[in-house]
């Protein structure tokens, strides 16, 4: 059997967005979806949005980091659409490469059930109330405890270290019980990794607070996911990633049902920002083996730094 090829699907999906996207442009809801008015037609912010979610495909993988932490502070701080909108695409923009990737790592024994049952039950519980409360405040106080969140963000990614393979001397007794670990083929060293976790008590309590802030902000949560993972539990670094891109797939979903269901997702909006991060993503997997991704990760740093600063101080006022 021939193999399908996207790019006609894309396309067409493009196109047919256009279509339906006039619909709504022409329309009084266009005042809804945009914070001011705009003298671009309606049609030019889908193409704006592609090119710079496309973009940000590629400079999230060469900065090692999900496209829903770069989407929401940037094009909710530089975009004249409601920060409502864009949490809610931010959400699914996070779950649409989650999905994509998840079978895969499951299939190759990185990303792990056992471990991602009992904190994606607490982290997607906590993130429909998160998505509640981000709906139900102020629009200014999200975007300044965004600017504060993001700046956060930037912060642990200056100061946080990965460890490849933790040393974890003695699991814990609730991971035992849960029979969390397990064992993975590690191709570079040509070995079998054999691995457990500990603190696991204090890990689901931290993800309580992870899952709240995915769901109050659109930011997906795999800046925070990894390093839980990996510096707290004891898991090992391609176990940790894998483990939290799988998660995401749970705990989007459940905080995206809510943006859904009070109106708050666009495909105006959400069309052109997942096939821009998508094909982004493919073509910023092939730069990857080309350039030095300490030196982009430094970049994408400080375009997080000044999104930060945009959204925090578009909060409050200062900066409109």
């Amino acid at each position: 059997m021939s193999r399908v090829k996207p790019w006609p699907v894309l396309v067409g999906a493009f196109l047919i967005l256009f279509v339906r996207a006039g619909a709504v442009f022409g329309s009084e809801q266009a005042a809804e979806v945009l914070q001011k008015g705009s003298s671009l037609p309606w049609w030019a912010w889908p193409l704006i949005l592609f090119l710079v979610t496309f973009v940000l495909g590629i400079l999230a993988v060469l900065g090692g980091v999900g496209g829903g932490v770069l989407y929401v502070p940037i094009i909710g701080g530089f975009f004249p659409f409601h920060l409502d909108f864009v949490r809610g695409a931010g959400l699914l923009v996070a779950l649409a490469g989650a999905l994509a990737a998840g079978p895969g790592l499951l299939k190759k024994g990185l990303a792990d059930l056992r471990l991602v049952l009992p904190v994606g039950l607490i982290a997607s519980a906590c993130a429909i109330i998160g998505a509640m409360i981000g709906l139900a405040l102020p629009t200014d106080v999200i975007q300044t405890a965004l600017g504060g969140t993001i700046l956060g963000i930037v912060a642990i990614m200056l100061i946080a270290k990965k460890s490849e393979y933790p040393e974890v001397k003695k699991a814990d007794a609730l991971s035992s019980a849960l029979r969390i670990n397990g064992i993975y083929y590690e191709a570079s060293a040509d070995k079998d990794i054999d691995w457990q976790v500990h603190r696991t008590p204090q890990a689901l309590a931290t993800f309580i607070l992870i899952g709240v802030m995915a769901g109050m902000f659109g930011l997906g949560a795999g800046w925070a996911n990894v390093p839980v993972l990996n510096l707290m539990m004891g898991a090992p670094l391609k176990v940790s990633v894998a483990t939290s891109k799988f998660l995401l797939s749970v705990t989007d979903t459940s905080a995206a049902w809510i943006y859904v269901n009070n109106g708050a997702v666009l495909p105006m909006i959400v069309v052109p920002s997942i096939i821009g991060i998508m094909l982004g993503s493919i073509v910023g997997v092939r730069i990857l083996t080309k350039v030095k991704p300490a030196s982009v990760r430094y970049i994408v740093i400080v375009m997080l730094f000044f999104a930060g600063s945009r959204a925090l101080l578009k909060g409050l006022g200062v900066w409109d």
